[in-house]
């Protein structure tokens, strides 16, 4: 029994031991104490300079230091023609590599360290060479980090928007494709010390479901801009947007429109040339309206020195509407010479039934009425047998249906009218054939 109790004792302690280094090695480490430590280590006073830019490629310090740059494309909130800009917002992140900020990852353990502070290292000097304004996003805290990696990779990330401008060639409004840049250069490094770089495999990705009002997303390239200045050589990024813009809206509110104005003018040609109250208010209206719409779509488009597309289509519009009205001044000039002709051949008419009377009683009153009688029987005779032996020989004239059909009508102003029924129609339909078959149907090349 003696010797039974020590035995006891010694495996007690021996089984406490182990349990007290088992919780020792399950003891957890508090990594968000090791990242401070870290922190302070590698970005501590005396051991960086966040004045210094990185060593280039493989250390060395006389190669320039490599940014490469990607985008998040958003949202496009507006594309403005007549101030010709477009505001995004974009999430935008450049990553380079810094060995001034290797760490140890703690056996892998800590994956990256996470700064908001853009100050405490080493950031380049990118700018938006085409942008008009813009600003950070600072709800409910601001939308940005740094992330260290421990082989020195640093990664910036930050969410803004921009109003940028996007020069735009207008010529073919509204049936166009407009192409608006992104372009980031930088400001004070040249390409000996600092080059930006697109991210191999995705540079630019675009949100789904992109919605625009009046405008569709058709592609986006990416592409290198480097400027050359007296101070010299820069480098630069740029992303082509290329929007397509949709036609459906301006066909409701500006084709058609248009084409009921023409087709409402046309309405007077069918009216009575009497009815001059109608038909001049009807082309005055008309051509008032027209006017109104041709100002109101120049007024949301920029003051441009050559023709555009719409400018075609509602200045020949105009001129249709304009040409209806001056239709109804002609015919009303004609329809007043008309009536003055007839009142001519009326008042000839009358003359003549007038001097035959005098000259019937004036035979009447004569003595030898007997001899003076014959004579112009006689001579009445010789003449009516000469001219049927005229008529013989002449053939008829022959007419065209042209001839045929307008003679049915036997005024000019309701000739005019008639032919003004044809000739509008059948014009407007040529001129939209060859305006669609010019601006729809076009090439690339000429639309570039």
């Amino acid at each position: 029994m003696d010797i039974s109790r020590p035995s006891c004792s010694l495996l007690i302690l021996l089984a406490l031991y182990i349990l007290q280094l088992a919780g020792c090695m399950n003891a957890k480490i508090n990594f968000r104490e090791k990242e401070k430590q870290i922190l302070d280590q590698i970005l501590g006073p005396g051991r960086y300079d966040a004045r210094i830019r990185p060593s280039g490629i493989n250390g060395t310090g006389d190669g320039p230091t490599l940014v490469r740059v990607n985008l998040y494309l958003r949202s496009i909130s507006k594309i403005d023609d007549y101030k010709m800009e477009y505001s995004v917002q974009l999430t935008f992140r450049e990553q380079w590599l810094d060995e001034r900020l290797k760490f140890n990852n703690l056996g892998g353990r800590l994956k990256y360290l996470t700064l908001t502070e853009a100050n405490r290292v080493w950031m380049p000097d990118l700018f938006f060479s085409n942008e008009k304004e813009g600003h950070f996003h600072n709800i409910i805290m601001p939308n940005v980090y740094i992330r260290i990696f421990p082989n020195g990779n640093v990664l910036y990330s930050i969410r803004i928007s921009l109003t940028l401008s996007c020069p735009m060639n207008l010529k073919l409004y509204p049936l166009d494709k407009q192409t608006c840049s992104l372009r980031m250069a930088s400001y004070g490094w040249t390409t000996d010390d600092l080059v930006f770089l697109w991210k191999e495999g995705d540079p630019v990705q675009v949100v789904k479901n992109l919605h625009l009002p009046r405008f569709t997303l058709e592609k986006f390239l990416t592409d290198y801009c480097n400027s050359k200045t007296n101070t010299g050589e820069y480098s630069c990024l740029k992303v082509d947007l290329l929007f397509k813009r949709e036609f459906s809206y301006y066909l409701i509110q500006i084709y058609i429109p248009c084409c009921m104005l023409v087709i409402v003018s046309w309405v007077s040609f069918w009216l009575d040339q009497g009815a001059v109250p109608a038909r001049v208010s009807l082309g005055v209206t008309t051509l008032l309206t027209m006017a109104t719409q041709s100002s109101g779509i120049n007024a949301s488009l920029p003051p441009v020195s050559y023709t555009k597309a719409i400018d075609v289509w509602t200045g020949v519009c105009l001129t249709f509407v304009f040409g209806a009205l001056l239709e109804f001044a002609l015919v009303n000039y004609a329809s007043r010479s008309d009536m003055h002709r007839e009142n001519m051949k009326k008042s000839r008419r009358e003359m003549e039934a007038a001097a035959s009377l005098d000259a019937a009683s004036d035979l009447l009153d004569t003595d030898s009425n007997t001899t003076f009688a014959m004579k112009p029987l006689v001579r009445g005779g010789v003449v009516d047998t000469k001219m049927r032996q005229c008529e013989i020989h002449m053939s008829p004239p022959r007419k065209n249906c042209c001839r045929l059909w307008m003679s049915k009508f036997p005024t000019r102003s309701k000739r005019i009218d008639v032919i003004s029924r044809i000739t509008f129609p059948l014009v407007f339909a040529l001129f939209n054939l060859a305006y669609w078959s010019t601006y729809l149907f076009r090439d690339e090349d000429e639309e570039k």
